[in-house]
């Protein structure tokens, strides 16, 4: 049982809330039961892993702990826990993983992909968001261009509940992404606020990939001008833009719709 708070591996555990950590030790952090599951279903190599006996208790995924070796397992005081959750009402596990390469060339698309992309996206709870709405949506891949947060910033996996963990995900340069999509004929669209043609009246049912901007400054140029199309969303009321993840979800669910939800 760890019961102090000045415990080197619980220190260490707070410290990986830094992305200069994170990149260093090439560690991150799991908080929560379902999200550690999913990890472990997706191969994801665990190191350790901390428990609050009595928060676990009431936990929803009991058995998670059944595939994990006892001597990574290591239980911790309700006030350890308190010190390194990042969350209200978790259920008392905090794990450390080791995070996977995204390359681009290690997706698997469908015959006719749908992919969605983000371009520079710096917040984490917008990008874990987005990954919520792709596992949802089933699509073939999310791909981060230039990002200014990295996916695995704790509060990226709090706010997409795991989707880290289901959804294919790449990280690349716009122009390697761009590049790729062109070999694979993947048909671009470039969401913006000036755009000329609307996006339910976009054929996606053919091989699509829909770039995403920044809330603050929208698409770059580059995306702007080597987009197959550019499309917008109708606005009808005085705020000229949605939540660039509610923006997201609005276009990625009429592209399953005009696919029958396949």
């Amino acid at each position: 049982m760890i019961t102090s708070l000045q415990n080197p591996a619980i220190k260490n555990i707070v410290k990986l809330s830094k992305s200069k950590e994170r990149r260093d030790q090439q560690l991150f952090v799991i908080e929560g039961a379902r999200e550690l599951s999913l990890a472990i279903q997706s191969s994801y190599k665990i190191e350790t892993v901390y428990v609050c006996r009595e928060k676990f208790a009431d936990t929803k995924y009991p058995n998670v702990l059944n595939s994990l070796h006892d001597n990574i397992l290591f239980d911790i005081s309700p006030a350890v826990f308190e010190k390194i959750a990042y969350r209200e009402n978790s259920d008392g596990l905090v794990a450390l993983a080791r995070p996977k390469s995204h390359r681009l060339e290690d997706l698997k698309l469908s015959e006719t992909p749908f992919i969605i992309l983000l371009e520079s996206v710096e917040k984490p709870g917008n990008l874990g968001a987005v990954l919520r709405t792709a596992d949802a949506a089933a699509v073939d891949a999310v791909i981060v261009c230039d990002p200014q947060t990295d996916l695995y910033n704790p509060n990226v996996i709090r706010s997409g509940v795991g989707g880290l963990f289901t959804v294919q995900t790449a990280v690349c340069s716009s122009g390697e992404a761009l590049e790729w999509l062109k070999r694979k004929k993947i048909n671009i669209y470039a969401a913006e606020l000036e755009a000329a043609e609307y996006y339910q009246n976009i054929d996606f049912r053919k091989s699509s990939a829909i770039v995403m901007g920044t809330e603050a400054d929208g698409l770059t140029d580059f995306w702007i001008n080597n987009a197959t199309e550019r499309i917008k969303i109708p606005m009808l009321g005085k705020i000229d833009s949605l939540n660039v993840s509610v923006s997201t979800a609005v276009i990625t669910f009429e592209a399953k719709r005009q696919r029958g939800f396949k």
